[in-house]
């Protein structure tokens, strides 16, 4: 099981074909969910996690974890919250792909992009924007045009800021 002391980490699901959506951020005192039930099982994670900035995580070892759940209730009331906040969040994702159409999608995870790293400037490429909200790189760098000329944002070499 792992914590995320410092920093954030945004955890994906890819397809083998290679395309990738984003399904949410571990921030600090946070784990993945995903990771510590694939660890306590034995089995090979089905998620993707990349570093968003400079993050410190806190390694426990697996057959630690039931011990400290015996132990210490508040662990496995700590692994039930955040299963809790983690499925809410896919429930999140599988809406906003269901029902919201994909400028509505951008523009949400631009402004939860920013509330992640507490500024209004993101140091982001429109590709992985794209691999994040599931779409075509195309696609959003022509919403990213529209935004800017409705006022919204401001576009700059790998760098989007929010206006």
């Amino acid at each position: 099981m792992n914590i995320v002391i410092k920093g954030s980490i945004r955890v994906m699901r890819t397809e083998e074909d290679g395309k990738e959506i984003l399904l949410y951020y571990i921030k600090a005192g946070e784990s993945c969910i995903m990771s510590f039930l694939g660890g306590m099982h034995h089995e090979t994670s089905k998620v993707k996690a990349v570093a968003e900035e400079a993050v410190d995580v806190l390694f426990l070892p697996v057959d630690k974890v039931s011990t400290l759940i015996k132990e210490y209730p508040e662990w496995l009331d700590y692994i039930f919250r955040l299963y809790h906040k983690r499925f809410e969040e896919l429930l999140e994702v599988v809406n906003a792909v269901a029902f919201k159409k994909v400028d509505e999608r951008l523009l949400s995870l631009l402004y939860k992009k920013s509330a992640l790293v507490n500024n209004k400037t993101i140091l982001v490429t429109h590709e992985q924007l794209a691999n994040e909200i599931g779409t075509a790189r195309a696609v959003v760098s022509r919403l990213l045009k529209q935004l800017e000329e409705n006022g919204i944002l401001m576009l700059g070499r790998n760098k989007i800021t929010i206006m």
